[in-house]
């Protein structure tokens, strides 16, 4: 998987190890291959008036969003970018993807690309063999295995508040399996959306979705109640797994799931899907959003970076500006924007160096390449405005050893998994988080046998009579963000009222946010705040890295304002 923020069973991470060729450098001599294009209008401007001069550069308008002034185009006119950067009319805009085939020889030259290759996220631990399930009589079958809702007292507050089915909490991801038996009977498909096309390949040829041919129903336009990947799976179950006497339950069990798909198959985000799903989650009465992910290609978008290309800061400035008008509208109407940190275990407020961007090659020959990247870059949806960004912690409550983190930077923490969390260091997958998992995955990856039992650790099987569901362990920030936006969603189940505009609750994202954080369990850095993560991996050797936590017990670069509380937030 890519890197939608999550470190998988315990993953490295792989980006910071690999060497990546130079930075590709885009020129008009480029074939001319219809590539697609996002262009931002500039604020005010007619949109009859820029749909002309994208037009006159030797674009066509496929579609656009009026809300935030963005608008999908295509082009086989190879210096498209430069004919329409410096009009009037236009704000920004950045390569989308090649459209079509990519040549033979281009297949051949590159195969998978550094970034195709960079997205995959190792499994450590993922060895063959059963494991040892807790029972629980008294709640739901895998609750002994749910520690993370010991940490966040959800299982305490399940007693006064599971949450409204009014309430809705949009889950901005790779898609949801709404079959899933511990997903189903919480998921309105009807209200769901999937804005995305697979991409079967980049500009490299390398592999990204897969050939539409190949997909199960062989069309790069999947339904709006599948997800082929286990992110967005695993993400809405956290939230709301209804308490059903299967598996297990979520934050906040009686929420209504909406998928609204913004991540391809492969995991990545492009700019277009992700302003879409965010301005029509304000337009349907979302009340709060799960964003665990970042908008590709870049992890950090800076506007002035010496190491970038013109064209390039164009790009990265073009992600900015429209993702915030999106957010800004998503907020304006009502939606508590809830976003993972990232797993780079690196501190934001600090100069760092990134190697892993662009991650996705949207002209032939693009790569990552090394860049330093002052605390002014910004990564998106994360650092945006209104959003509430979430560190992860692990069963200890320490800060997860691949959280990143920065005081400013962090809002609140939540319980994501750390299976190094453990007396001395070593592995234990059972410190990471339990969620749902689609059972065609796991049948497609030879992870359950012909009788539909687990054949791996990190997969777990539960039934209730003649009904079977799968769950895997994943741990990530992405894991913990859910969990904080099961917290907001039961805060707008109690305190909301009836919404205006739609039939569900409502309530004010800064009221959201000001209890979230209000009712959190302050967490004071560790003493010393230089914190020494170590970690004894499979393959024999020890890895220790150094983070230090800035700030003070009421708020600090580790934990925010504190790890989020279910039990207080609903007021007990």
């Amino acid at each position: 998987m890519k890197r939608v923020i999550v470190v998988s069973a315990v993953a490295a991470v792989v980006a910071t190890t690999l060497a990546f060729p130079a930075q590709a450098v885009r020129t008009t001599a480029e074939p001319a291959a219809t590539t697609q294009y996002v262009v931002l209008y500039k604020a005010g401007a007619a949109a009859a008036d820029a749909q002309k001069a994208i037009e006159a550069a030797g674009g066509s308008v496929v579609k656009v969003n009026t809300d935030v002034g963005l608008a999908t185009v295509t082009s086989t006119n190879a210096g498209f970018v430069s004919a329409i950067k410096d009009n009037a009319t236009i704000e920004g805009v950045a390569h989308d993807r090649v459209i079509g085939s990519v040549p033979m020889a281009a297949k051949t030259a590159f195969g998978a690309s550094a970034a195709i290759e960079a997205k995959a996220v190792e499994k450590e631990g993922r060895e063959r063999g059963a494991i040892e399930l807790g029972r629980s009589v008294a709640a739901e079958p895998l609750s002994d295995l749910q520690w993370d809702m010991k940490q966040i007292h959800a299982d305490e507050a399940h007693k006064y508040e599971q949450g409204d089915p009014k309430v809705l909490v949009g889950i901005l991801d790779t898609g949801v399996d709404g079959s899933h038996p511990d997903i189903a009977p919480n998921f309105n498909r009807s209200l769901s959306r999937n804005f995305t096309v697979d991409v079967p390949y980049d500009a490299n040829g390398g592999v990204v979705d897969g050939p539409c041919e190949a997909e199960p129903d062989q069309s790069c336009n999947d339904p709006n109640n599948v997800d082929e990947n286990g992110h967005g799976t695993h993400v809405a179950s956290s939230i709301a797994s209804p308490i059903n006497g299967l598996g297990v339950s979520g934050v906040a069990p009686k929420v209504t799931l909406v998928n609204l798909r913004a991540g391809q198959d492969s995991g990545y985000f492009f700019l277009q899907p992700s302003v879409d799903a965010l301005t029509y989650a304000g337009d349907i009465g979302v009340d709060v959003v799960n964003m665990s992910y970042y908008i590709d290609p870049w992890l950090f978008n800076c506007t002035d970076n010496p190491a970038d290309s013109p064209e390039d800061r164009l790009e990265q400035a073009t992600i900015i500006k429209a993702t915030q008008r999106a957010l800004d509208y998503a907020h304006r109407h009502g939606v508590t924007l809830v976003a993972a940190a990232g797993n780079g275990a690196t501190d934001y407020t600090k100069e760092i160096t990134d190697r892993s961007s662009p991650d996705f090659a949207s002209v032939p020959g693009e790569a990552p390449y090394s860049r330093t990247i002052p605390p002014s870059c910004v990564s998106m949806p994360s650092e945006g405005q209104h959003v509430i960004s979430v560190a992860s912690t692990g069963i200890s409550k320490r800060k997860a050893y691949y959280s990143d983190y920065g005081n400013g930077y962090i809002d609140v923490a939540s319980p994501g998994g750390d299976a190094y969390d453990t007396p001395g260091g070593t592995r234990d997958i059972t410190k990471t988080t339990l969620s749902a998992y689609p059972k065609s995955l796991a049948i497609a990856k030879g992870e359950i046998d012909a009788n539909g039992d687990p054949t791996v650790n990190y997969v777990v099987k539960d039934c209730a009579g003649t009904t079977c569901a799968y769950y895997q362990y994943l741990q990530g920030t992405s894991m913990a963000s859910p969990r904080a936006v099961g917290v907001a969603a039961l805060i707008v189940s109690k305190y909301g009222y009836r919404d205006p505009r739609n039939s569900g609750k409502t309530l004010a994202p800064d009221l959201v946010e000001a209890i979230l954080k209000g009712t959190a369990t302050k967490t004071a850095c560790p003493n010393p705040p230089a914190y020494t993560y170590t970690r004894h991996l499979p393959s024999g050797s020890t890895v220790t890295a150094t983070h230090v936590c800035e700030g003070t017990a009421v708020s600090n670069g580790f934990y925010g304002k504190g790890i989020v509380d279910a039990l207080r937030a609903v007021g007990h």
